[in-house]
């Protein structure tokens, strides 16, 4: 919680409760449908919410903007930009049902507002978004597959809308059909370890 406050100090003292509650939330949940590692409940804070605020650190959403997460899993991104960006719509889709219910039972306990979370499949999907979000959920070309023709063509923010990423490892391979793809190197921005290899990939659509 320290690093989030930190690297994110406008935060109100609302959100720094919300996020203080994604801990017991979480662990609470993961005893009874298993939506995180074991390893990785320990470190929630870095491994999985400073992780999913990578993004707003490559792209703060403006307000009345709409994100969708592919494949949300137990929540991330979505839940932590949610919480970051409580004047944005965000949107959570995941094919596997026992997830979505924790995500919309953590949403529920949080008192989010701005954020739905539905069991769908990203090609049913028949909504434009200024943004589509996700985890390495699947390799790129399959994930543009799923979602083309979702993303507005009126730009509003400082990136050209499209998707962003987070992905690691070297994905020179992966992106070699993309030559618009620019990668943003979480390193330079969060000093754990954990960072080093993780990027957020921004695609313009």
């Amino acid at each position: 919680m320290e690093e989030i406050i930190k690297q994110f100090p406008d935060l109100t003292d609302q959100q720094i409760k919300q996020f203080e509650l994604l801990e017991p939330l979480y662990t609470e949940w993961n005893a009874k449908i298993n939506v995180i590692s074991r390893k990785d409940i320990d470190e929630l804070y870095t491994r999985h919410v400073l992780h999913s605020l990578g993004i707003a650190k490559i792209q703060p959403f403006k307000e009345g903007a709409q994100i969708m997460d592919v494949g949300t899993g137990g929540g991330f991104p979505l839940i932590p930009l949610a919480i970051a960006f409580p004047q944005v719509d965000f949107y959570g889709i995941d094919v596997i049902a026992k997830k979505i219910r924790v995500v919309s039972e953590v949403i529920s306990a949080l008192g989010l507002k701005n954020v739905y979370a539905e069991q769908k499949r990203a090609q049913l999907v028949t909504k434009k978004l200024d943004f589509i979000v996700s985890r390495a959920v699947t390799n790129m070309p399959d994930f543009v597959s799923w979602i083309e023709g979702k993303v507005k063509s009126k730009h509003r923010h400082e990136l050209a809308n499209g998707i962003l990423y987070l992905k690691g490892g070297d994905l020179t391979e992966e992106l070699q059909s993309f030559p618009k793809a620019t990668l943003y190197n979480l390193s330079d921005y969060f000093s754990d370890d954990f960072f080093e290899t993780k990027k957020v990939v921004h695609l313009p659509l």
